[in-house]
């Protein structure tokens, strides 16, 4: 399809509606440049509900006269088979990130796409490869690069100029990583497409600890099991893994090494290349350790030890990150210029596989040799065949 002119609205598809959706989805009603058109959603309770805070947003903010309502679908096939679209805000659980980000960049779209990215290492150089061909303006929904009061952008640049001296050691305080998914089967109600929200991942019984009924206050626990996502370790990993490599120059890039711990859920240790340590553990958040400091940024602080490598103005020539004060605009802006977003696909798949290299490690409790460039563990069989997983029959990539 062709994409919208520089002078017309955008328009938005979106996919998922849960508790991550409402942030987002209110940054995409207050912005101009776009118009939501469409949302699908598996669960009907919130496919209606969805439907209404759009309408509700567009009446009540933007009395816009071009807004001719919102279409619901439960498949997005359908709605990007319907529906004429320039892009779609994917938010559904993890391991439906990538087949429909495909399916939209085989339509032509552009993506925003919720972390972690992936479910698998290789997912997700197929879907980097992806967008690379097709030109898609792609973003990663690791908004710590964009919000937060600019505290994650701060940090990056404070170890950029060298205000903590040489890196050394890197500790990522996130949780731990996945189980397999062990709970029971419930009765499946009337207004859930299970088979759909199971999508690629293997067949099994619904419970709605997965899948919630209705609206929901809190984030499905999806996310502890392996079929489905990473754990706490990638749930919040894909946070500050992400911002720990953009601080040593390694987000296109990865570790050499991992060396989990011999028991327990955390002290993972990756090695780079330049020999800086990362340790899963410790302060939620990153903790940069340099020769001449230490800085440690979350989501409500940012500190610098001794507190005068702080204190200074950066140097006129100093490198800075992308300005982007909101992750959604920063995309929206991407899809008007055609540049890279703060947080392509290409990053966000190497955040992704830094979360799956440790949940590997913890799984096979043995020293790994990665290589960045291939993607692939060093003369291991085994760790390799846990790079990737085959789809469920019939979803195929």
């Amino acid at each position: 399809m062709a994409r919208a002119q520089a002078n017309e609205r955008i328009q938005i598809g979106v996919i998922g509606y849960g508790k991550r959706t409402g942030p987002v989805l209110r940054n995409a009603l207050r912005e101009g440049a776009v118009q939501v058109t469409a949302l699908c959603e598996i669960e009907g309770t919130r496919l209606e509900a969805g439907k209404k805070a759009v309408e509700v947003g567009y009446g009540k903010e933007k009395k816009s006269a071009s807004f001719k309502g919102c279409a619901t679908y439960v498949d997005y096939r359908e709605m990007l088979e319907k529906e004429q679209l320039d892009a779609v805000v994917i938010m559904t659980p993890d391991h439906m990130h990538v087949h429909p980000s495909l399916a939209a960049i085989a339509k032509g779209c552009d993506v925003y796409c919720e972390k972690p990215l992936t479910q698998n290492i290789a997912e997700g150089r197929l879907l980097a490869e992806a967008v690379r061909k097709a030109g898609t303006v792609f973003q990663t929904g690791s908004q710590q690069r964009s919000e937060y009061a600019g505290r994650f952008r701060r940090a990056v640049e404070l170890v950029w100029a060298g205000r903590i001296g040489d890196v050394k050691k890197i500790h990522v305080g996130v949780g731990g990583p996945p189980i397999p998914c062990d709970l029971p089967t419930e009765d499946l109600p009337n207004n859930v497409d299970w088979e759909l929200w199971l999508g690629p991942a293997p067949m099994r019984g619904y419970n709605e600890i997965l899948c919630p009924k209705g609206i929901h206050n809190h984030y499905p626990q999806f996310r502890k099991y392996q079929e489905y996502a990473g754990g706490g370790l990638a749930d919040m990993g894909a946070h500050h893994f992400d911002i720990a490599q953009w601080g040593i120059g390694m987000d296109a890039s990865g570790p050499v090494s991992v060396t989990p711990p011999k028991e327990g859920e955390s002290g993972l240790k990756f090695t780079y290349e330049n020999g800086v340590e990362m340790f899963h553990g410790g302060f939620s958040g990153t903790t940069f350790e340099g020769t001449e400091g230490t800085i440690q940024v979350g989501r409500g602080s940012l500190k610098v030890s001794p507190k005068k490598l702080m204190e200074e103005e950066l140097p006129k020539n100093a490198k800075r990150v992308t300005s982007s004060n909101n992750h959604f605009t920063n995309w929206v802006e991407c899809i008007k210029s055609r540049e890279d977003p703060i947080c392509p696909a290409e990053i966000g798949h190497r955040t992704a596989t830094v979360c799956h290299l440790a949940n590997i490690g913890y799984k096979l409790r043995r020293e790994l040799k990665w290589d960045p460039k291939k993607e692939e563990f060093v003369g291991d069989a085994e760790a390799n065949a846990l790079r990737s997983r085959k789809p469920r029959d019939g979803w195929s990539y």
